[in-house]
């Protein structure tokens, strides 16, 4: 199987079933062996290093596996936050801890029902699911825009701040080109087996 980036697509609609499919034809072996992989590699960045605020999303389906990033941020004392979706489709970040109860929210993706909420600039890095990416740091979601709702004020700046962010993602997830819409908030950096 090959694992190089896909020819670019047309539109993000296209781009976003074929990083799906790419996603879900990954052995379930080589995706626990490569989320471990990007884990490490993402925990060994500057940028991990020096946040003490960090959002991670809570994997469901063929998703890179987060636990092992949230993991080693409670072993370093930082303080990690999840995305609740909200009815808009926007989303605040509550706090989790390993004591945390979760439940499956009505947009099916893991929740804690108490916690601390913070506000997103409090955040110094956001580790974001995707489904395609390119080059130039250019995601394809799931097609909710929440993220891109939520983080709509980063478009506005010269430079990243805070919080920055991260996606990560399987290296056969990656296309040559995504013709970014104008609300498209581009990524900091992806992380990938590779």
């Amino acid at each position: 199987m090959s694992q190089t980036s896909n020819k670019a697509a047309g539109s993000q609609k296209d781009i976003r079933l074929a990083g799906r499919r790419s996603r879900a034809s990954l052995a379930p072996d080589y995706r626990e062996s490569a989320s471990w992989t990007i884990a490490e590699k993402a925990c060994r960045s500057h940028w991990f290093a020096r946040a003490r605020r960090i959002a991670c999303y809570l994997p469901v389906g063929d998703e890179v596996d987060t636990w092992p990033i949230i993991a080693r941020a409670w072993q370093m004392k930082k303080r990690v936050y999840v995305p609740v979706v909200q009815e808009n489709m926007s989303m605040k970040f509550r706090e989790i801890s390993a004591e945390s109860d979760l439940h499956r929210s009505s947009f099916a993706l893991y929740e804690p029902l108490s916690g601390e909420f913070s506000s997103i600039d409090k955040l110094d890095i956001v580790v974001t699911p995707l489904v395609a990416f390119d080059e130039d740091m250019n995601r394809v979601g799931m097609g909710g825009g929440c993220f891109d709702r939520t983080f709509a004020m980063l478009k506005h700046r010269k430079s990243y701040l805070h919080p920055k962010l991260v996606g990560v993602a399987f290296a056969c997830q990656k296309v040559e080109k995504i013709n970014a819409n104008a609300w498209d908030i581009p990524l900091f950096q992806v992380v990938t087996e590779r």
